[in-house]
């Protein structure tokens, strides 16, 4: 039957249609309709092609290769990868409405709903996969599920991207700039998604968090300079997002 999940933000529109149209018991094994990827390819284009920017790159922690494997990687990642987002939220929370308390509650749903349905998605997919994040092994089949290590604490940690914590004082430019840099991951694991996987939710997925979190980015980069800040690095994600 469908995967469903209750969407209640209203930037996850095309993640509910994705659940509304794809069967989970399905997914392992069916490839995305040439004419519907070739649609959105030609419409969504980033601006430039990201090539090897991939997100195990920037974050310390190798996706891997396409494989029969990759999708229970690349969930795993990305749920470690939004539950940083999550937490770094979480110390915004009462920072004031509207503004950047609202923005933190706003990503923290959102993030929080895909993780979710992340969880749902890897349960049906791979039922005896372990109860752990697994990670990429250099030199490992990328077509077998099994004997995937667990994904240690050090790449938890770069995953998550929340080495420091804030204070009081400092907490909404720490906020600001983290996230942008947060969602600039995300954005690049998203397009090594789109890369390399050929189910047809993990495509779905992987549009709607470029296409959110870039939306977001340039929210982080105006709050910013009413913070009187614009640097160069604001804008280093550019070229992924789409157009």
């Amino acid at each position: 039957m469908p995967v469903a999940l209750p969407l209640s933000h209203p930037r996850q529109g095309l993640l509910a249609l994705a659940l509304m149209l794809v069967s989970a018991s399905t997914m392992p094994k069916v490839r995305a309709q040439e004419h519907d990827h070739h649609h959105h390819r030609q419409h969504h284009q980033p601006a430039t092609d990201p090539q090897d920017t991939h997100a195990g790159h920037a974050h310390g922690h190798d996706l891997g290769p396409a494989g029969a494997s990759y999708d229970l990687r690349w969930l795993d990642a990305m749920v470690q990868h939004h539950t940083g987002a999550l937490r770094m939220s979480e110390f915004l929370f009462g920072a004031g409405e509207p503004g950047v308390g609202a923005l933190a509650k706003e990503i923290w749903v959102e993030q929080a709903n895909e993780i979710r349905a992340m969880g749902r998605w890897r349960r049906a997919w791979y039922p005896d996969a372990p109860n752990f994040p697994v990670a990429w092994r250099s030199g490992a089949d990328p077509d077998q599920t099994s004997g995937l290590p667990r994904m240690s604490p050090q790449q938890i940690e770069a995953m998550r991207m929340m080495q420091s914590t804030p204070t009081r004082e400092n907490r909404v430019t720490w906020f600001l700039e983290g996230m942008l840099m947060h969602h600039g991951g995300a954005l690049q694991m998203a397009h090594d998604g789109l890369k390399k996987s050929k189910n047809p939710t993990i495509q779905y997925l992987a549009q709607e968090i470029i296409l959110s979190q870039s939306d977001e980015i340039i929210r982080l980069r105006k709050m910013l300079q009413f913070e009187g800040l614009d640097k160069p690095e604001y804008h280093q994600f550019d070229a992924l997002f789409f157009r």
